[in-house]
This record gives C-alpha cells, structure tokens and sequence, in this order.
C-alpha cells in the first residue's frame, strides 16, 4: 500500500496534463482576468456593480468566455463549456454528483439551485475540471456557503425585481444567525414569467415558467478543530413552456441534502478534512396537454436518485500543495413515455425511455501544486475512476438487443484523467501553458436511451452500451500582460477528442415520433477537433471610467469531414464603465457574426450575425437601519428580433427589456 501511494504521488509530481487556470463568475464580464468567478448572492450585495441582483444562475455562467447557454425557451438553459455540452462536462453541487431527469435535457443541473443557494462557481477547463469527477470538455461546481462562526447575530435582507418582458416577477428573502458554536440560515427566491416577447411585439408562445427554491443551512462546531454542517435544497418548478420543443414540463422538483464533517488541524501539515455523505432525488414530468395541436398525445415521466460521498483532503508540505479526494456515487435513472391512442378502441403504447439504469463509481483525485519558487508554479493531476452500468429492466435488455444484439445487461469501465500546467507569475503579465489527457464514461442517454426524439435535427435516437470509452488529449495557454492602464490578454485552447460520440442515421430502422425524419444510433467517429481562442482587453482612462472588450473566435469539425454543432462562431463583447463609490452605469455592445461553419449534417442551419445594445445602472444608498441597493437597466434597447447558435431550433430572444431590482440589507 505504501509502494502505491508512493508511484501515485510521483505520477501526479511527473504526469502531464492540462490546467486552465479555475474561474470564478464575476460580477460583471472582466474581459481579461478568468481566474475566479464569484457569483455575488444576497450575502454580499453590498457589491452593487452586479447587474442584477436577482440574476438567474444562467445569467450568471454566460458571463464566462468559456461558456454558452443552450436555450430551449426561457428557462433552464444547459451550459456548454468549450463549445461541449452537458454530456462531455461532470456538473456537480458543492462536488455532490446529481443528474437530470429529463431525455431531452430539460432540466440542466443548474435549474435546480438559485443564487440564493451559492457562494460561487468553480469553472475548470478540461482536465482542470476533474477534482469531482471524469470529463471532457471541464467541470462546473455550484458552490454552497461556507460554514459562518463569525458571532454576528442576527442579518436578514429582502430583494423585489420586475421586469417587463414578459411581466417577469422575482421575490426573495434571507435569514441568519451566526453565534460562536452554532449558526443557521435560511433563504427563498420565488420567480414568476409568462410568455415574452421577441423584438418587435412577437410573442413568444409557451415560454411562461414559475419557480420557487427554498433552503435551510445549519451548522455547529464541537471544537476549535471539528464541526458539523447540514444542508437541505428544495427547488420546484411548475408550468414551464419550451417554445423550442414539442412538450412542455408540469413538474420539476428536487431535494438536494448533505451532511458534512470538517477536520481542520492545528499547526500540522494536513489543514483540512472534508468528508460529506448526499443524496439527492429529482422528478420531471414532461407532458404536451396544453399543446393545442398534437398527433398524438404523450406524457414522459423521469426519476433519478443519487447517492454519494466524499471525502477531500487539504495539505502543505513544504513547497508542495495536496489535494485528494475520495468520491463514489449510485445512482438510479427511470423514465417513461405514454402514448395515449386517438382512438378509444386502441390500446395506448408504454415503453422505457431509459429502463432503470443504475450506475456506480468510485474514483480517486489527487493534485500537487508544486511551487517552484515565488513565480513559478507546476500543478499536477491525476484521477482514476471505476465506473459501472446496470440495466435493472430486462425488458430494456431486450429492447436494445434489437440494435446490438451481443450487449450485457451491465458494463465495466476504468477511466483515468492526467493533467499538468505551468504557471509563471511576473511584475505586469502572467503566463500559464498546460496539456493533459482525460476519458469520459457514455452518459445515459448515450448508451442506453432508446427512441428519444431530437427536435433539433428531427432524429429518435438510441443508446448503444457498447460505445468506448471517448478520450481527449488538451493543450492551452494562457497569457496577460499589463501596460500602466492598459491591460491584454489572450487564451486558447485545443481539444483533439478520440471516439467522439454523434448520432449516425440508421437508414433501416422506422421513427417512433410522427414526422420524424428517422432514428440515428449513437456511434463514435475516429476523432474530432475543437479549438477555441479569446483576445481579451480593458483600459482603465481614470478613476471613474473604464473600457473593456474581447473578440472570440472558435471551429469543431469531425474526422468525416462534418461541421460539429453548437460550435460558437465569431463572437465580440464591448463595456463602456463609470463607477462612483455610491452610483455606476455601464454601456454594453455583445453580438455574434454570421454562424457560416454551421452544420446542416446534424441539423443546424445557418444563423444571421447580430449585436444588441444594454445599459444598466446601480445606486447604493446607506442609513442607520440599513443598506438598499437598486439596479436597473435597459436590454436589448433597439428591440432587435435576433437568435443565436445557441438558441434550439432558432427560437428568438427577448425584444426590449426594461428591469429594476430593489434589495435592502438590515443590519
């Protein structure tokens, strides 16, 4: 044991890997520092450059480069990272693994938690995204709070937002206390929608959602050295249109739990000891019954259960910085689909959609920051992972046999990720070059879904269990310099991914949905490729204004020669800033060119270049009793009726949105 833990320490001091460095969402999109992105809940609206305090968490991620938002109507919206979607990312709840219930994606993890849950985002590129799990394209970690023994008492705050688009109504309040051993806090957000309108006037019909998210954090601390955390997220989200999809959703609802021992040491190399049991539990109804046309009518029904554990160590030895992490999870996945038959002599038609998939992992993350000196820092990763899947219906066996004949009802896979980065550190620039390897398991939909329908290239897809392992070797750089008010920077990076896993056209096999144009089986191609790269600057003209801007520009094709989808084309972000200590207003210009290297193979088609203009304001107003905050604005002020790559099957975005935010923070 001793022998092992020896080779994989030196693996982790030696293996090369790549590291983007860790962002966190700022308040506003800083063009040139991606390093951490801090989402600013409530707790800490005392930061009034945030433009909307009552942002949805969406809202939030966009903010990054390296992130864009799949919309398929006015709520939860999937993030992609590095022009990758959901399938190539491990999406993870302060490291808790949860998976979505939904066959058609409509139900991202990011749709069941609010700002008022979270501290921050931790966004890795690539391989930098493996400390909670096995990944692509990188990881995204929602951050809950951190425990509070700060003896402050009692805080409340409260927040009012309206907006007229689509007569958008957010409500929220918080409330904690904090003493010296034992603190509580408690928090809800309530957001109401109808339809809204596109540019123009157009109503945008089955776009309405209604949410509300309430949760509960209590902690106590026995000693200086040990304490107890407990964490409990309820989020509920009812009549939610999808302008984009043949269905709407009845019901999303999740309750998310977690219980956390912190070990921190005094004086010793070990600082901290994290160890936390979850589980989670999430239902989606999709159902089409307020569609006033349909061939046939459907009801779809999803489960998904997850229990898991972690277990993270912190320590500093010397120049040398360790993290590890022991994790596992179960989880079970069931859904559903119901045909109801037009004619009542006729039976309606029961299948699975997904047919109660259970899945199992354990896996270990170690890293090392290794600091050279006070400039130089070499970080090493390493994560190894045992991964396996079981259909638990045999009738899901059967059904699947029908395309691969020779599958098993469970497969076994090991996966290993490998990534290192060097980071140099000078006066006015910054320097960081990083490569790494990393192997992804097939999701559920990817192996084992049978005939669910795709409304972007009009296939049914099936799962194949006997996918490989997809793999991806990665390089990125990373570099800023600074020039007395003036500061640049560039970043880029290159994704060559081996096994990349598309649907194919099986060309013998009828659709099950009606008028669609056929099934597409999940196959690997040999290779693909995908190359981001983001100029990025800002200039600071004195104390008051300040300018910002950066241009993208990003390609993905196939090695059967194919355009991939959802690849971002050429993209520019512009922010004129005039900040006081009690007032700001800022004046944005964000727009993509024309999407030329679409590709009409999966069903994209070509989509117009656009630019919109915002404006938004904040004012900070300070009295014995308290702090108010009021942000408002103005999107998309000329009213444009625009869509963009990433807006599923060209649904428009809002036309001219007026928004006012209030939050006032009692003592």
């Amino acid at each position: 044991m001793k022998r092992l833990i020896t080779i994989l320490y030196w693996l982790i001091i030696s293996g090369y890997g790549i590291a983007q460095e860790q962002e966190t969402i700022a308040t506003k999109k800083d063009t040139t520092k991606l390093e951490e992105v801090v989402i600013v809940t409530r707790r800490k609206l005392s930061n009034h450059r945030q433009e909307k305090t009552l942002s949805s968490i969406d809202d939030y991620l966009e903010k990054s480069n390296n992130i864009t938002m799949i919309k398929r109507g006015n709520y939860a919206w999937e993030p992609t990272l590095n022009n990758m979607v959901s399938d190539r990312l491990v999406v993870t709840i302060d490291g808790m693994q949860i998976f979505g219930a939904c066959t058609d994606k409509m139900d991202p993890i990011t749709s069941y938690v609010d700002v008022s849950n979270l501290e921050k985002v931790i966004i890795g590129s690539g391989q930098e995204g493996t400390e909670n799990g096995h990944c692509v394209g990188g990881g995204i970690d929602l951050r809950l709070p951190s425990s509070k023994y700060t003896d402050s008492g009692l805080k409340t705050s409260a927040d009012l937002g309206y907006e007229t688009n689509g007569n958008f109504i957010a409500t929220g309040l918080d409330l904690e206390y904090a003493g010296n051993k034992f603190f509580i806090s408690a928090d809800g957000i309530f957001r109401n929608s109808d339809n809204y309108d596109a540019g123009g006037n157009e109503e945008v019909a089955f776009s309405q959602f209604q949410k509300y998210n309430i949760s509960l954090q209590s902690g106590y601390k026995f000693s200086e050295t040990n304490s107890l955390d407990a964490n409990v997220i309820y989020d509920r989200a009812t009549d939610v249109g999808y302008p984009a999809l043949p269905m709407d959703v009845s019901l999303a609802e999740a309750l998310i739990t977690s219980l956390t021992h912190y070990y921190r040491p005094q004086d010793k190399p070990l600082k901290s000891l994290e160890t936390k049991l979850y589980f989670n539990t999430i239902t989606h109804i999709m159902d089409d019954s307020n569609r006033p046309d349909v061939p046939i009518r459907m009801d779809m029904p999803g489960w998904s259960d997850t229990y898991g554990f972690y277990s993270k160590a912190d320590v500093i030895e010397g120049i040398h910085h360790l993290t590890l992490n022991l994790n596992g999870f179960y989880n079970r996945s069931l859904a559903e689909m119901t045909m109801f038959s037009n004619n009542p002599g006729e039976p309606d038609m029961f299948m699975y959609t997904w047919p109660d998939i259970r899945t199992l992992y354990t896996g270990l993350f170690l890293k090392d920051d290794w600091h050279i000196d006070k400039r130089k820092v070499l970080s090493s990763s390493l994560r190894l992972g045992y991964h396996s899947n079981r259909i638990a219906k045999e009738v899901g066996v059967e059904s699947l046999q029908i395309f691969h004949p020779d599958i098993d009802d469970q497969q076994n896979r090991f996966l290993m990720s490998l990534a290192s980065t060097y980071r140099m550190t000078e006066k006015s620039s910054n320097l960081s070059f990083g490569v790494g390897y990393g192997e992804r398991a097939p999701s559920v939909s990817e192996g084992y879904g049978f005939f669910l329908f795709n409304s972007f290239d009009n296939y049914d897809y099936v799962g194949n269990p006997n996918l490989k392992n997809e793999k991806a070797l990665e390089v990125n750089i990373n570099f800023s310099k600074t020039y007395k008010n003036f500061k640049f920077g560039i970043e880029a990076s290159y994704f060559y991914i081996m096994d990349y896993i598309i649907g194919e056209i099986e060309p013998n096999v009828s659709s099950m949905t009606i008028g669609a144009n056929g099934v597409r089986v999940y196959e690997a191609l040999d290779n693909a490729s995908i190359f981001d790269i983001y100029l990025n600057g800002s200039y600071r003209i004195n104390d008051q204004f300040s300018a910002n801007a950066t241009l993208g520009y990003n390609y993905g094709k196939g090695s059967n020669g194919e355009n991939l989808p959802l690849i971002r084309p050429f993209s520019y972000f512009a922010e004129v800033n005039y900040a006081l200590s009690k007032f700001n207003v800022a004046l944005q210009l964000e727009g993509n060119g024309n999407q030329s290297n679409f590709s009409s193979f999966y069903g994209e088609n070509e989509t117009p270049s656009y630019a919109v203009l915002n404006l938004n304001l904040g004012n900070a107003f300070y009295g014995k009793n308290g702090r108010t905050i009021l942000k408002y604005g103005i999107e998309n002020i000329l009213d444009d009726n625009y869509s963009t790559f990433a807006d599923w099957n060209n649904i428009p975005r809002q036309g001219r949105n007026f928004y006012i935010n209030l939050s006032y923070l009692f003592p």
